[in-house]
């Protein structure tokens, strides 16, 4: 993972001086050249693409994308299709151009984050449009993602702190491990992996390129002849998005991936602004996308597989991001008690006066990658029973009988002790176990506020109520690393 000034950066300690880095610097920049122009090929690439489907799309699209349609109230299938064909020549030819002015070096900063961004428009124009064709939508997926790996991940990216690219530390001051190394990394690209290959198909149901979407377990309605994952991504709260609320989530689980492979292990200080983004996909978005999971057998009556694993992935993230989020923090936090330009250090990095260097191989066995993967991650007991009251909880419609505002509490309110106890295992936010008390509080209280749970159902929700509560108190055990000032919060 990282981008082309990895090499000088970790080399750095092997040449002294500001002559030699800068050397080191311009011959990696001439190294990853290659990728400049492989923009400007798939910039025209692009341009080219509508001369071959556009025909197609215009003449033979299935019914399912006639359907979508009318069902949607959108413009004619051929005005969609020119529309993104249109748009595919412009931002091809764009592609080109800045792709060309980047080679340039009066031009090449702001021409590589114009190819950057054109490719994150690649990624919404085929929702905008509603793009009938899979060909049109697939081809600007991949050819979004290719530009902007392209643009600012291969190549040194644009605008960073020479001073903070010069500094060979990777280990924050107080920390005693770096929170950004390819194994931190890796369970992340590999659960946003798991998220787009389901979004994708989600997506290509509700843009009409496929008649049916895989659902082994949910049936849905009876009355509807749609399975469950049908029945949610064309449900009145999916209508609610202008566009396929399932393209957005390839469109985040893309940039997560792109997001977590920038960079090098001294990411937290030198792309503040980076992991700052990177962290809002992953965390505060997470929970709420996880949420909007967990409330569809309430608000619509069914499951989706599909939608499940995604939430299950997005959540796996979360705590494995944490701790980068964490670092950064305290950096920017460190550069302002220092007089430092805060928005400067936030966009462009800069070097640190404490701190340590790492230079070892993470990456070299499944056993050192686990081991370095799993820093700052621990399972208490008190989590993992925690884990377990709450898919309990979430099966007590199942297993006790409770029916109406009883199950649908019962159901939340599991799925929600489940997220806690997960994202708690990163030590740095082990504290929010403490939200499991107010879960458990409820449970006591829920059974007098609330119909539909029996007697046993009653008992049932105060005991696990007292025991979540219990179990939600003690820190557990945690490891020998430390978060500098943050270790006062691992409580």
């Amino acid at each position: 993972m990282g981008h082309g000034s990895g090499a000088a950066v970790a080399a750095m300690s092997d040449h002294g001086g500001h002559g030699d880095h800068m050397a080191l610097m311009d011959r990696d920049e001439r190294r990853a050249r290659w990728a400049l122009y492989a923009n400007i090929g798939l910039g025209l690439w692009l341009a080219s693409s509508p001369l071959i489907y556009d025909s197609m799309t215009t003449q033979s699209v299935g019914e399912a994308a006639r359907f979508v349609t009318v069902d949607r109230g959108l413009p004619s299938i051929e005005w969609r299709a020119s529309a993104l064909a249109i748009s595919d020549v412009v931002s091809g030819l764009a592609i080109a151009l800045f792709g060309a002015l980047s080679l340039a070096p009066r031009t090449k900063t702001w021409a590589q984050w114009a190819v950057a961004f054109i490719g994150i428009w690649l990624f919404f124009a085929p929702l905008i449009f509603w793009s009938p064709s899979a060909a049109q939508y697939n081809n600007n997926l991949l050819i979004g993602s290719a530009v902007i790996a392209l643009s600012v991940l291969v190549p040194m990216m644009p605008g960073m702190s020479m001073a903070g690219m010069m500094d060979p530390k990777n280990i924050p001051p107080g920390w005693t491990y770096s929170p950004s190394t390819d194994a931190q990394r890796l369970p992340i690209v590999a659960m946003a992996l798991i998220g787009l290959l389901t979004s994708r198909i989600l997506t290509a149901y509700q843009l009409g390129h496929i008649d049916t979407v895989w659902e082994p377990f949910f049936a849905g309605s009876l009355a509807d002849p749609r399975n469950g994952t049908e029945e949610i991504i064309t449900s009145d709260m999916s209508k609610a998005w202008p566009i396929p609320d399932g393209g957005l989530g390839t469109v985040s689980y893309v940039l997560e991936i792109l997001m977590a492979v920038m960079g090098t292990r001294d990411r937290w200080r030198t792309m503040p602004w980076m992991v700052t983004f990177f962290g809002i996909l992953v965390i505060p978005l997470g929970v709420v996308s996880i949420y909007f999971i967990i409330s569809q057998p309430i608000v619509i009556g069914t499951w989706s597989t599909l939608a499940l694993i995604a939430a299950l992935a997005m959540l796996i993230m979360i705590p494995f991001a944490l701790d980068e989020v964490i670092a950064m923090g305290q950096f920017l936090a460190w550069a302002k008690r220092r007089g430092k330009p805060l928005i400067r250090t936030f966009f462009q990095g800069d070097a640190v006066e404490a701190g340590a260097e790492d230079a070892s191989d993470v990456m070299a066995s499944p056993s050192t990658f686990w081991a370095d993967a799993k820093r700052g991650l621990t399972l208490p007991w008190t989590l993992a029973a925690s884990i377990v009251l709450g898919a309990f909880l979430m099966l007590t419609r199942v297993i006790l009988g409770n029916e109406g505002e009883m199950a649908n509490s019962d159901h939340v309110v599991g799925a929600l002790v489940i997220t806690v106890a997960i994202i708690a295992t990163a030590e740095v936010a082990r504290a929010l176990r403490f939200i499991n008390v107010a879960f458990g509080a409820w449970l006591v209280a829920a059974p007098f506020l609330l119909t539909g749970a029996g007697p046993l159902g009653a008992i049932v929700s105060v005991v696990v109520g007292i025991a979540l509560i219990g179990l939600s108190l003690p820190r557990g055990k945690r490891s020998p690393e430390h978060y500098a000032s943050w270790d006062k919060y691992v409580i």
